[in-house]
């Protein structure tokens, strides 16, 4: 049988990559070939995506692979979730699409849900309220008479964006489009009522196709500069969580939950169904689309994020590694201290080491003050986060969760994924870490008729990924530290 290779891009928040994927047989391998940074560009004082510099990249990314890979059989691009492009009646870009940590998201939310209200845009859409949700985008952009939005033909997600501009082809997936808080997650269409209320039209927004669909070809002119034939283009899970849950290797399993650890961590089950219901609501769980049709009911915490705003604070001309900071994270004493990491202080501060002792001493605890006391009380932090919501989220489930699958870059965090473990008291199992990519690279097979069902990607995935368990330990001390942190987040009001 003969290896078959996709390329596959993956933009997140902090970096981009190119990834070329082999499959052959029941196996896959990957191999990163290009790697770029990424990060929100101040423009009048608001927070962009530098569209054109990431595109510039990807190009790039196209002639290293065509040197390494001239064989790539398709193409395709993830990127996170609710951000989007406004394209006019020609086909250009109305400006540089806003960065979904602007702080004009927080007031534009809360006028439209005091419009139209809580508990109704929830039954409409099963989404968890998080300020930068594409709604809340376009009710500040309509908030702000927006001459992009008034004379906009086409909305496109980050994803969709990157593919019309490898190929002309405008393309939503139903992924991507879940994350919107705009979709009623029963029929998969369109809120009509919502869009009404933002005054814009269905039509801005186009038509959804799932995920696994070919939508086009690289165009003539990249394909030449990139030394690659008029490949297909398609359009993948092209939400990256989406992605990397299609590569969760859990086969024959059904009682597991995952995170998706990387800037943000995801919290969750696959559902057939949407699961909303006014404790879910209270919750502020959210039901995004998955593949074949399956729900990714889940919760977004703060992840890396913390970790990497710390290390970006402490650069200085010798910037400490990963490794260094949780070295000197795994020798500091346990439970000295502990944050919230969704309390908004810690969504976009200047300087997240201050904003972290800032925390703790407002909040009457000690306050940390080395870089390894820092981030052993941001990890902890984060592992009984997880435990919060795994607790609520076993309320809900329709099975018992006896496993967690850990994917995605903070895979690697094994200090994360120690205390994950012993806090939530279950077994976490890590890998694979590029699971976004690898998900990526395995629809792309689905599209062109490699493989035949998200069955036959996990079993793929979970022969060809090294995976490692951590078994849950010092469940005593862990217990204990869950029910002070339990109490001490009841206590500032802002949790059920």
């Amino acid at each position: 049988m003969s290896a078959h290779r996709y390329l596959a891009f993956d933009l997140g928040a902090e970096s981009g990559r190119a990834v070329v994927g082999t499959l052959d047989g029941s196996r896959i391998s990957i191999r990163e070939v290009h790697r770029f940074p990424n990060g929100p560009v101040e423009v009048s004082g608001r927070l962009h995506w530098d569209v054109f510099g990431l595109f510039e990249e990807i190009k790039r990314g196209l002639k290293i692979a065509a040197a390494v890979a001239p064989d790539i059989e398709s193409i395709a691009v993830d990127t996170w979730g609710v951000d989007f492009g406004l394209l006019a009646e020609d086909g250009s870009l109305l400006g540089l699409p806003f960065a979904y940590r602007d702080p004009r998201n927080a007031a534009a939310m809360d006028e439209f849900v005091a419009r139209v209200g809580r508990a109704r845009i929830y039954e409409l859409t099963g989404i968890q309220f998080l300020p930068f949700n594409t709604l809340f985008q376009l009710n500040a952009l309509a908030l702000d008479g927006s001459p992009a939005l008034k004379s906009a033909r086409r909305l496109l997600f980050m994803p969709g964006l990157f593919t019309y501009l490898l190929s002309g082809a405008e393309a939503t997936d139903t992924t991507i489009a879940s994350t919107s808080q705009l979709v009623d997650p029963r029929s998969g269409a369109w809120s009509e009522d919502l869009l009404g209320s933002l005054g814009v039209p269905k039509g801005l927004l186009g038509e959804t196709i799932p995920p696994g669909t070919v939508v086009g070809r690289l165009r003539t002119d990249i394909a030449a500069e990139a030394g690659l034939g008029e490949i297909p283009i398609v359009a993948v899970a092209g939400h990256d969580t989406a992605s990397a849950v299609a590569a969760v290797p859990a086969v024959r399993a059904k009682n597991w939950a995952y995170i998706s650890s990387g800037t943000w961590s995801l919290i969750g089950i696959e559902s057939p169904v949407p699961i909303i219901s006014p404790e879910t609501l209270r919750l502020n769980f959210t039901n995004e689309g998955g593949m074949g049709g399956r729900i990714r009911f889940l919760k977004n915490v703060t992840g890396l994020w913390l970790i990497a705003q710390c290390r970006k604070a402490w650069s200085g001309s010798r910037p400490a590694s990963y490794e260094d900071l949780l070295e000197a994270a795994a020798a500091e004493p346990p439970f000295e201290a502990s944050i919230d990491p969704d309390d908004p202080a810690f969504l976009n501060p200047p300087d997240m080491p201050a904003a972290i002792r800032d925390f703790c001493r407002k909040t009457g605890q000690k306050v940390p003050a080395t870089p390894g006391e820092i981030v052993r009380c941001a990890l902890e932090s984060l592992a009984l986060k997880y435990r919060y919501v795994l607790d609520d989220l076993s309320r809900i489930a329709p099975h018992p969760l006896q496993r967690i699958h850990v994917i995605g870059g903070g895979g690697r965090n094994r200090l994360l994924n120690r205390f994950t473990a012993d806090a939530a008291g279950l077994p976490v199992v890590s890998g694979p870490v590029e699971a976004t990519a690898v998900g990526n690279i395995l629809v792309q097979a689905l599209a062109l008729g490699r493989v035949r069902t998200i069955e036959e990607i996990r079993a793929i995935v979970a022969d060809s990924a090294k995976q490692i368990v951590y078994e849950p330990e010092n469940a005593a001390s862990w217990e204990a530290a869950y029910g002070r942190f339990r109490a001490f987040i009841q206590e500032t009001g802002r949790h059920p």
